[in-house]
């Protein structure tokens, strides 16, 4: 069974190369990754670190890294950032390495609400061992048998270097946001070869979207914190694939603690769910934020696969604005662990 399931983990990761992003279950956690108009958006100097451990039951690993930093600037009504991606496969030797420049401008629109508006550069690089995969006319399924033979086969492909564009537009007021983004949308040549149309990657749109409630604080518990409850969305569709990401979370005092939901939109049969996502974490007074999530799985990948872990740590610091560097009150209570 392991064996097989394997084999179906090939044939999707198969149509990965060719289309869709890796992705990450806390979504939140990387601002710079979700939307180029959230540079800047603590309007605080902020950097993080993102790290998922994907399908860990597997024979082979699958990783993906992420590091950022961002500032903003009141003067300039605007937020600079820097983000560096790495995604990795080893039965393939998937590589994947992203730097990436992005700038936001925040038109403020009342006391209490703006449009941010974002774009991004990113020099990409991938490399790769293709001779692991298994294609469609290698599988006899009557006999049960793979073929060692394709007309298929690819080996390898040499490192490749390619220039990405995205764009992203969000409005945003205390209690709720809305936003939209464009990824790719220069369609950059990903393999340096001339198989198929499949070469190119394909424009990835997305939504984001979140609502939050504060609660308050009373009694012996508060310690003069915050108390919150948010609920976050994120859909976004690259080629032929869709997913929606659902997020709930509440701030209790020095927890957060949250549930999440993925589902991927398919055109066949295959059941729409794919994962149930724990999520914990813990804001510290000195503006270090922990996280820790697990994907559930719940599609017919099934359990073998033994879901994924996920980690975040972000660190927020140096408000913007000069006259207000030093008020903790700034520090702490913006973006915890939301946009």
């Amino acid at each position: 069974m392991k064996k097989v399931i394997t084999l179906l983990l090939s044939l999707l990761l198969t149509t990965s190369l060719k289309s869709q992003d890796f992705h990450f279950s806390q979504f939140y956690a990387g601002p710079l990754n979700l939307n180029p108009a959230l540079t800047g958006s603590s309007e605080l100097t902020r950097m993080g670190i993102n790290y998922r451990k994907q399908w860990p039951g597997l024979d082979f690993d699958f990783n993906g890294y992420s590091a950022f930093i961002d500032h903003y600037s009141f003067d300039l009504q605007s937020g600079i950032g820097l983000v560096a991606n790495s995604y990795n496969e080893e039965n393939m030797s998937l590589n994947t390495t992203e730097l990436g420049l992005l700038y936001a401008y925040s038109l403020k629109l009342s006391d209490f609400s703006s449009l941010r508006m974002g774009t991004q550069i990113t020099y990409a690089r991938r490399s790769g061992n293709l001779e692991n995969l298994i294609y469609g006319d290698q599988i006899d399924v009557f006999n049960r048998t793979i073929n060692p033979n394709s007309i298929d086969m690819l080996e390898q492909f040499d490192p490749f270097g390619y220039l990405d564009l995205g764009v992203g537009v969000m409005y945003a007021n205390p209690d709720f946001w809305i936003g939209i983004s464009g990824y790719h949308l220069n369609n950059p040549k990903m393999l340096n070869s001339t198989y198929s149309e499949f070469e190119f990657l394909p424009i990835k749109y997305g939504i984001q979207a979140g609502w939050e409630k504060e609660l308050g604080s009373a009694g012996y518990w508060s310690n003069d914190r915050d108390r919150y409850i948010s609920i976050m969305g994120n859909f976004k569709k690259q080629g032929v694939f869709s997913q929606l990401d659902l997020s709930a979370q509440t701030k209790y005092d020095s927890f957060i603690f949250g549930l999440g939901f993925r589902g991927l939109m398919t055109r066949n049969e295959l059941r729409n769910y794919e994962s149930i996502i724990g999520i914990f974490g813990v804001p510290l007074q000195n503006g270090v934020i922990l996280g820790y999530s697990y994907d559930w799985m719940i599609s017919q990948v099934g359990a073998n696969t033994k879901g994924s872990h996920e980690f975040s740590l972000r660190y927020q610091f140096l408000a913007g604005n000069q006259k207000r560097r030093g008020q903790r009150d700034r520090i702490l209570k913006c973006f915890d662990y939301k946009f």
